[in-house]
């Protein structure tokens, strides 16, 4: 049975884009794909790749260019793209009841509370809250900041 690593959305964007680091996520990536991301993670890297364009660091082309590759690698299977399952909220509220000494943000909260309804063993961040909240849960932590 492969081993089920969760990429959050500030890890996999250094697959796509060229940021401090990015060499070290394409070769984890390389080495141990596929690698799981969710819905979310979708609705982010749209979102991302907006803002980069707006502030001017990628233009049109390339935007749309970086997000039909994204979406290519989830068709071929590259990432394994998990749905938000039922009673997600909910699981969410919980998480953030039991964390309360970090300070997650919304997003924090719902990819950690993904990657555990995935059975994740490996919480990929190049978050350091990301990353303190999934040492918390007990996930080994690949911390690409």
């Amino acid at each position: 049975m492969r081993q089920i690593i969760y990429f959050d959305t500030s890890a996999l964007a250094k697959w796509y884009i060229n940021e401090t680091r990015s060499e070290e996520v394409t070769e984890y990536i390389q080495e141990h794909g596929p690698v799981d991301i969710g819905d979310l993670t979708v609705v982010e890297m749209r979102v991302l790749l907006a803002r980069r364009r707006r502030e001017r660091n990628i233009d049109s082309k390339t935007e749309a260019k970086i997000y039909a590759a994204f979406e290519d690698d989830i068709r071929q299977k590259f990432l394994i793209c998990h749905p938000l399952p039922t009673g997600f909220a909910a699981g969410a509220v919980n998480l953030s009841s039991a964390l309360t000494d970090l300070p997650l943000r919304t997003l924090d909260v719902l990819h950690l509370t993904l990657a555990k309804e995935i059975q994740a063993e490996i919480l990929a961040t190049a978050d350091r809250v990301m990353a303190a909240g999934a040492n918390e849960m007990g996930f080994s932590v690949l911390e690409f900041f």
